[in-house]
């Protein structure tokens, strides 16, 4: 077997038991915690109605959520988990291995996409119950919403790569990523419609790719008079896949030169020096 596919078939097992330890892990209290802060908010808006389109609030915040948290997981998981691996030592074991890298990567993008589907469902599931938009969707809609889901992770996860490769510290990958993010979810329309926000700060936020997943996302589930709450009041289905291939295309030709120059620079004495650095500030 070509040794890349060999690498590559060892991600993919590697992923799937990294998915399944990170069940036990204290990760999925963060899981939970964003369900319940979402369905209560699912909750609050179910009676509010969005003026010219017939629909609940709630109707329209589910979709945005879905299409935000992938773009969340996309680029936060990724960002975390290569700078925690560069602390324990798990990216230096795998730059000693042949194709040790390929694997490593594979592995990253298949725990991500499993730890996203399953944070998905921990919030879908119960929101069938508030809201009828997705059981009203029919198997075409789900598809698209599918589709468009790929194209997020696609937009999101290398730019989490690249934001892991140059933070100091998990601390600092959180801090590059968290920050903004939340941000930018404050303007792209998640919560309530975009077209509430002023003129200039619609148009920053139709630059990153949480409104455009979030407004595919909303194309996916909800009926053509949800489009009235759009800009321009209708879908823009061309643009959305241009923004997001856009940021795919970039960030997976910029990644992979970042994340090998990174691990061209790790070594033991590099990871043992900021493991004395970090037990000096700690005591």
């Amino acid at each position: 077997m070509n040794a890349t596919l060999y690498g590559a078939r060892l991600g993919l097992d590697r992923g799937w038991r990294e998915f399944k330890h990170s069940l036990r892990s204290a990760d999925q209290g963060f899981n939970l915690f964003s369900a319940i802060a979402f369905l209560t908010v699912l909750w609050f808006q179910r009676d509010s109605q969005v003026e010219g389109t017939g629909m609940s609030l709630a109707s329209l915040t589910l979709p945005g959520m879905i299409g935000m948290s992938v773009a969340f997981s996309g680029l936060v998981g990724p960002a975390g988990s290569l700078s925690m691996n560069r602390e324990d030592g798990t990216l230096l074991r795998a730059k000693a291995v042949p194709n040790g890298m390929v694997g490593y990567l594979v592995g990253r993008v298949v725990q991500t996409s499993l730890d996203t589907v399953f944070s998905l469902a921990v919030v879908v599931l119960p929101a069938l119950f508030l809201v009828d938009v997705i059981a009203d969707a029919g198997i075409g809609g789900l598809l698209s919403m599918a589709g468009v889901l790929a194209l997020g992770m696609a937009a999101t996860l290398p730019w989490g790569a690249v934001a892991g490769s140059i933070a100091k510290s998990p601390g600092g990958a959180m801090g590059i990523t968290m920050l903004p993010i939340m941000g930018i979810t404050a303007i792209s329309g998640i919560f309530y419609p975009i077209t509430a926000l002023p003129g200039w700060l619609q148009g920053v936020a139709q630059v990153f790719p949480v409104y455009w997943v979030g407004h595919g996302t909303r194309w996916a589930l909800l009926p053509d008079a949800a489009a009235a709450a759009e800009v321009g009041g209708t879908w823009r289905l061309p643009l959305m896949a241009l923004v997001l291939a856009t940021w795919a295309v970039v960030g997976f030709l910029l990644a992979p030169t970042i994340l090998r120059r990174m691990a061209r620079r790790e070594s033991g004495t590099d990871m043992e020096q900021r493991r004395q650095a970090a037990l000096q500030r700690g005591s």
